[in-house]
C-alpha cells in the first residue's frame, strides 16, 4: 500500500449525503457540519468561499474545493459578498434534510436537492459533500494540506460528476453506495491532482513514491510494518546497494530510512492504541517490534509519553 492510500484509509464518505444544489442569485450557503474535510465541486457558475478566520476564496464553474471544515464557513455570490440582501441557507451533509432556512432571506432564490435547470447564466451548481473519520490516521493527511485546496475539473468530468450525482439523489436500490463511493473516487482525484500539481513542495511521502529508489521501500515499509527491516533489506526492495539507498532515500524524504520506519510504525501504533481490546504487547507485535519494553520506550522518546498514557487520552 502507498502512503496515500495509508493515510486515506481512515477517512470515508460512508453514510454521507451528496448534495446537488442549484441557486440564482442573490445567494450565500453557510456549511454547518464540522468534518475533516468537504468538497465543493462548482458544476456551473461560481462565488466566493469565505473561512472564519476571514480568508477568501474564488470558485468558478469547474473548480472543486476540499476544506477542512473544523469551524464553519460560507458560500456566497457577489451580492452576498458585498452585504447586500440575498437569501440565506445553512447546509449539513449529516442530516437527511440537507439543507435548512437562515434567517438572512431578503429575496427567494432556488436552492433544490433535485434540480430543474434552466440554464440561466447567472444559475449556480454545486455538488457538496463531506467526508467522516474513522481514528487519526488522515491527521497526517490533513497537516500536509493547506485549509483550502482548489482543483480545476474540465467540463467533461464536470458533467459527468452532474449526472452521477442526479442518479444517486432517485434513491433508487444502491443509491448510498453511489453516493458513498462517488464523494470516496472524487476525494482520491482531487487529491492525487493536487499533490502532482505541487512539484517539489509536495509531502515528501508523495514526492518518494515516484522515485525508482524509494518508491519501493515506501511500498515495502506501508505493506509490511511489522517486519523487520534493515537498511539492507530495503535496499534489497530497491534493487540497489545498501549505499546508494541510504543516500537516495535520505535525499528525497528529508530522513534516513530507519528513522522514518520508526515513525510510520509510531503513526500506525497511535492508531491501534485506540482500540481499548489491544493490549501494549500486541501493539508492539502488529508494529514490528518483539516486547512491549523496546515498543514503549521507542514510543515515549518519540511521543513524550508512554503507550499506556497516550491511550488514556485517545479512549
Amino acid at each position: 500500500m502507498d502512503p496515500l492510500s495509508s493515510l486515506l484509509s481512515g477517512i470515508r464518505a460512508e453514510g454521507s449525503v451528496v448534495t446537488h444544489a442549484v441557486l440564482r442569485p442573490p445567494w450565500a450557503i453557510r456549511f454547518a457540519d464540522r468534518a475533516p474535510l468537504i468538497m465543493v465541486t462548482v458544476l456551473r457558475g461560481g462565488g466566493t468561499l469565505v473561512l472564519a478566520d476571514g480568508s477568501h476564496t474564488t470558485l468558478i464553474a469547474g473548480d472543486t474545493a476540499l476544506v477542512q471544515a473544523s469551524a464553519p464557513f460560507h458560500l456566497a455570490d457577489t451580492a452576498a459578498t458585498l452585504g447586500r440582501p440575498h437569501q440565506g441557507y445553512e447546509l449539513s451533509c449529516f442530516v437527511p434534510e440537507g439543507f435548512g432556512p437562515v434567517d438572512l432571506a431578503c429575496a427567494t432564490p432556488e436552492l433544490i436537492e433535485k434540480p430543474s435547470i434552466t440554464g440561466a447564466p447567472e444559475e449556480t451548481s454545486l455538488l457538496v459533500g463531506a467526508y467522516r473519520a474513522a481514528g487519526h490516521r488522515h491527521e497526517r493527511l490533513l497537516r500536509a494540506l493547506p485549509p483550502v485546496m482548489v482543483v480545476h475539473e474540465d467540463a467533461d468530468m464536470c458533467l459527468w460528476l452532474e449526472r452521477s450525482a442526479a442518479d444517486a439523489v432517485r434513491l433508487s436500490a444502491g443509491s448510498q453506495a453511489l453516493m458513498d463511493r462517488l464523494l470516496d473516487w472524487a476525494l482520491v482525484c482531487t487529491l492525487r491532482s493536487w499533490l502532482a500539481e505541487q512539484q517539489h513542495c509536495a509531502p515528501a511521502w508523495y514526492r518518494g513514491m515516484a522515485d525508482p529508489v524509494v518508491g519501493p521501500a515506501l511500498a515495502a515499509i506501508h505493506d509490511r510494518p511489522f517486519h523487520r527491516w534493515t537498511v539492507a533489506s530495503l535496499a534489497t526492495e530497491a534493487a540497489v546497494s545498501r549505499a546508494l539507498f541510504a543516500r537516495r532515500f535520505t535525499e528525497v524524504m528529508g530522513e534516513p530510512p530507519l528513522a522514518y520506519l520508526t515513525e510510520w510504525r509510531m503513526a500506525e501504533a497511535e492508531e491501534l492504541l485506540a482500540d481499548p481490546a489491544r493490549s501494549v504487547a500486541q501493539v508492539a507485535t502488529t508494529v514490528g517490534y518483539s516486547d512491549a519494553f523496546g515498543f514503549s520506550a521507542a514510543f515515549k522518546r518519540l511521543r513524550g509519553t508512554s503507550p499506556t498514557e497516550f491511550r488514556a487520552t485517545r479512549v
